[in-house]
């Protein structure tokens, strides 16, 4: 296994607009989801019909789950190739705009969030933006709200944890497979209070098709032909190991909320 940097970079300076490009169509096909729990948590005294901005969009996997709820989003992403390779839905539209500067109007929006992106924004100005954009109370009286979401991998689950220190071992970068204290920001920022956590069992179920793709959608994963080539050839040799009579293996994920409320401006 790789030594730790002891300081590694800040993820917001390593390219996070231009990084998916070249893995969008893997990502559509093959990230995760998240738990229809989750999502009731996360929408629980918003009202029938709340205005949301999810940010770090990527190709509407988030977005569209919240849609499916009747929120109407905005879905605010960065990169073209990420849009352009999303699943149109009636009530999210798909808008350019950064964490730092979503181009939203000041108290526009009833909820932000952000699904699996948070780490690769520039946190003080990010929580800034998010809080100018959020509404101070909602319809419902309730204040707007900050949810911030990560899929993160079971460690006690044996597949996942083999998985995990397989895909380490081939990392181009250990700070972005880390994403270490990713929510530590949100819990000092003087722009957000209330702050409060909520995990969730999650799983996907893979064949070596969906386990080679998943793999391929991460931005850590090499791509020189040659250590991209091994890592294909060590999944196949996983998958064939922890297959089970369907030839499905399976990824364990601890889903984890971090609900926060602006404080008033």
């Amino acid at each position: 296994m790789s030594e730790t940097n002891s300081n590694p970079p800040a993820l917001h300076t390593l390219n996070p607009l231009g990084r998916f490009s070249d893995r969008a169509a893997d990502y559509v096909k093959y990230r995760p989801s998240y738990p229809a729990a989750a999502i009731d948590t996360i929408l629980d005294g918003l009202g029938t019909e709340p205005i949301a901005a999810d940010i770090g969009a990527g190709t509407g996997i988030s977005a569209r789950l919240l849609a499916e709820r009747n929120v109407r989003v905005w879905a605010i992403e960065p990169n073209a190739t990420m849009r352009s390779a999303a699943t149109p839905h009636p009530l999210v539209e798909f808008r350019d705009g950064t964490a730092e500067a979503t181009r939203l109007e000041a108290a526009s929006v009833d909820l932000v969030t952000c699904f699996q992106a948070y780490h690769w924004f520039d946190p003080e100005p990010t929580l800034r933006e998010f809080q100018r954009i959020l509404k101070s109370t909602t319809a419902t009286g309730n204040p707007g709200r900050l949810a911030l979401v990560w899929n993160n991998r079971d460690k006690e689950d044996a597949f996942t944890t083999e998985y995990s220190e397989l895909t380490l071992a081939a990392s181009t970068n250990r700070a972005i497979y880390d994403r270490l204290d990713c929510a530590r920001s949100l819990l000092v920022s003087p722009h957000f209070t209330n702050i409060r956590e909520y995990t969730f069992a999650n799983c996907q179920a893979l064949d070596l098709a969906g386990l080679m793709g998943r793999v391929r959608s991460n931005s850590y994963t090499p791509s020189a032909r040659d250590a991209l080539q091994q890592l294909m050839s060590d999944l196949e040799q996983l998958h064939d190991r922890w297959q089970d009579d369907r030839g499905f293996v399976y990824l364990n994920y601890v889903t984890s909320v971090h609900l926060a409320e602006p404080v008033n401006m």
